[in-house]
């Protein structure tokens, strides 16, 4: 029994539960909890520091999701056998959980805040990821640091008709949609998930489904936090503060920056610009002897901006860029844009600009998952790049951040569900997608050129997908508020929403939404699904018109595959001893053969760029696989001679007896100067012994039969 033990639970309405403990671990830790469901545990710790940094004005607020690998009893690979850096899902978790507890700290708490997720024992049938923001809010709760929580994710998904919560990996396999929501006692602050084209109803069914849920575990953190005494939080000032100032910025700054918002300016360069100038000038203007606090005037300056841009769409319904609240900002596109590509797209919307590409790769392309938790093959990947230059920025090469990892996760989820089924589908595909130039929602255009990319490629989807950022400003106050479609840059950090939707003409298939505001009315969040909808549908119109369907073939330089099935016996005698045939016929036609036993069978897929090479390879393997059929003629080799006859091999590893009296109709006395060993010659497969599986074959039954001999006239 663990000491100093505080237990809360949490009944599922299925008869599962959740328990929460705290006081027995970590106990240095601001905050710990541990969080159990089954088998599976999570510990999630919170540690933050009394004061912020000098200059900070933001919250330094940072989440990590580790799985240990012992967890699920298991070593991990590579070389170290450790833990190391998070691993892509690892990092799509604590990107989950970090969107959904971020906006619940006070806005004035600027100090360097962490939060560590750690699966210390996993279930088969229990997925972790759906208990690591219910983990991470409860630290929260049971520490004195400043949150206005509680919150809880959960996972939502209808299996057979019916919305279930936090199913079980294998039922998850038979789901129509899956989303992970995220959200406290009153409204919904995070949504990220995947749908078999859906419609815009039953995704808010689904959302307002988890959210009952949600609540209560909720309530069950408020009286976890009373049982532990930690309802008062810890002090704290973290900003100063010059209402001189601001009243003064805000006097003279907001006319002006309102006017210059008013402007709309559609590009970013120039409009940026001209607000650097208005700052400029007011920072010059105060002399070097103002008085007043200089490292606020930044925050202020921005502060006065916020508002007069908001107010430009509540009070005109136009936008920054001069477009309806309803308006899609201007669309080109091509495909085939590089040659040597087997797809390629280029995606142009307004300042966004994404140029993708589509390899078919073999099965050996296949992507390796090594996790605690999840471990396989997987045939479909996408991954997304966002180099500086894309907006005019000088930034190193690091390789991939989190937002990166993030943004491709979710334009994968996007186009997979219009991809081909696994069985009918021979290649692994990768798409990437390189953001030339960005302005608000790269992962859409991700999206929008992937699915150009894949249809180029010739790759036989379902249907085209695309997407479309959707934003919102609000006013508590006075209840006003402005969706808005294909948001920029700006409006996407001055908004009060971030609500990506993709889709194909059918339905939703993948969404992802962030909200900065409390209290979202789903009536609202119902509006901005349908004007999204609109949206994806000009949208599709559009790239339409450079391709609405997939190419009927592949491109020359793509390699075609076949897919034949054989005997399970028979993969022996294609690989042959220590791989020896396979790798011959490898070599010899410079095909790619992939053999593999799945469901008794064996499965072969042979890949090649050149119809002549793949002909070739197909025909050395059929030849193996080939069963000897009576009747049947086939070209032989001669492989040895004997007193009787002749053995003649003819099927690969198949040797015949051709004896003496089926060489000729001639009688022969001998075999002598017959036949020579490696000669080829025609032969009929005329019996198999059906006690010895022995082949009898003959030669003369191949040779017309000589005529006899006309009879003697008698004397």
């Amino acid at each position: 029994m663990l000491p100093n033990l505080i237990t809360k639970t949490i009944h599922l309405q299925d008869g599962r539960e959740i328990t929460i403990e705290t006081g027995a671990l970590a106990k240095q830790a601001d905050g710990s909890v541990v969080v159990r469901m089954g088998k599976a545990m999570l510990l999630a710790t919170v540690v933050a520091k009394k004061d912020a940094l000098e200059g900070v004005d933001f919250l330094p607020l940072s989440v990590d999701y580790q799985e240990k690998f012992a967890s699920s009893g298991k070593i991990p690979g590579g070389f170290l056998k450790r833990e190391g850096r998070l691993s892509d899902y690892e990092i799509l978790i604590s990107r989950i959980v970090d969107r959904a507890i971020r906006p619940i700290f006070p806005d004035d708490y600027h100090a360097d805040t962490q939060v560590a997720i750690t699966l210390m024992s996993s279930d088969s049938e229990v997925l972790p990821d759906c208990l690591a923001g219910l983990a991470a809010s409860a630290a929260l709760a049971v520490s004195d640091i400043p949150f206005n929580g509680p919150i809880s994710e959960v996972r939502v998904a209808k299996i057979d008709g019916k919305l279930v919560i936090n199913p079980s990996p294998k039922s998850l396999e038979q789901a129509t949609l899956e989303f992970i929501v995220a959200g406290s006692l009153d409204y919904i602050l995070m949504v990220e998930g995947e749908a078999n084209e859906i419609a815009e109803e039953e995704m808010l069914e689904a959302m307002q489904f988890a959210h009952e849920e949600i609540k209560r575990h909720c309530q069950a953190q408020i009286e976890l936090t009373a049982m532990v005494g930690k309802e008062v939080k810890r002090t704290y000032s973290h900003e100063k503060s010059d209402a001189a100032l601001y009243d003064k910025m805000k006097a003279e700054l907001y006319d002006k920056l309102f006017a210059s918002v008013s402007k709309q300016i559609a590009n970013k360069t120039e409009r940026s610009s001209l607000i650097k100038e208005i700052k400029d000038e007011f920072v010059a203007n105060l002399g070097q002897d103002h008085g007043f606090e200089t490292s606020l005037i930044g925050p202020y300056f921005h502060k006065v901006h916020k508002e007069a841009a908001r107010n430009l769409t509540l009070e005109t319904k136009k936008r920054l860029d001069g477009r309806d609240l309803n308006e899609i900002r201007p669309i080109w596109s091509v495909v085939d844009y590089l040659p040597s590509a087997h797809g390629s797209a280029v995606f142009t919307r307004g300042e966004t600009q994404s140029v993708t590409t589509c390899t078919l790769g073999t099965k050996m392309d296949e992507q390796m998952i090594d996790g605690a938790v999840i471990s396989g093959y997987n045939k479909f990947y996408l991954h997304y790049n966002f180099p500086g230059f894309s907006t005019g920025e000088v930034k190193p090469n690091r390789g991939p951040g989190r937002r990166e990892v993030g943004h491709g996760n979710l334009a994968m989820r996007a186009l997979k569900k219009v991809l081909p089924p696994v069985e009918e589908n021979p290649y692994t595909i990768r798409i990437v997608s390189d953001i030339l130039e960005s302005n608000g929602s790269s992962s859409m255009a991700t999206v929008c050129a992937g699915s150009l990319a894949l249809m180029d490629a010739g790759i036989p989807i379902k249907a085209p997908v695309t997407g479309i950022a959707m934003g919102m400003i609000s006013d508590a106050k006075t209840g006003r508020y402005a969706i808005l479609s294909d948001i920029l840059g700006d409006e996407d950090h001055l908004g009060d929403m971030d609500f990506k939707v993709t889709g194909t003409e059918k339905g939703i298939t993948a969404c992802q939404m962030d909200l900065k505001v409390e209290g979202l009315d789903y009536s609202v969040l119902k509006e901005a699904l349908y004007q999204a909808k609109d949206g994806r549908l000009h949208i599709l119109k559009e790239i339409s018109k450079t391709l609405a369907a997939p190419k009927a073939d592949l491109k020359p330089h793509t390699p075609r595959s076949f897919m034949m099935w054989i005997p399970k016996e028979l993969i022996g005698a294609v690989i042959g001893p220590g791989g020896k045939v396979i790798q011959e016929i490898q070599k010899d036609t410079g095909a790619t053969i992939i053999i593999e036993e799945v469901e008794n069978q064996g499965k072969i897929n042979v890949f090649s760029a050149n119809q002549a090479n793949m002909d070739a390879a197909i025909k050395r393997i059929k030849a193996i696989v080939a069963q000897p059929e009576i009747g049947e003629v086939y070209t032989g080799k001669v492989k040895n001679i004997q007193p009787f006859g002749a053995f003649v091999e003819f099927m690969p590893g198949k040797d015949g007896l051709l004896h003496i009296s089926e060489i000729k109709w001639d009688r022969l006395e001998s075999m002598e100067g017959v036949l020579e060993p490696g000669e080829e010659i025609m032969v009929k497969l005329i019996e198999v012994d059906k006690k010895t599986g022995k082949f009898k074959l003959s030669r003369k039954a191949l040779l017309p039969k000589p005529e006899k001999p006309a009879p003697k006239d008698q004397a």
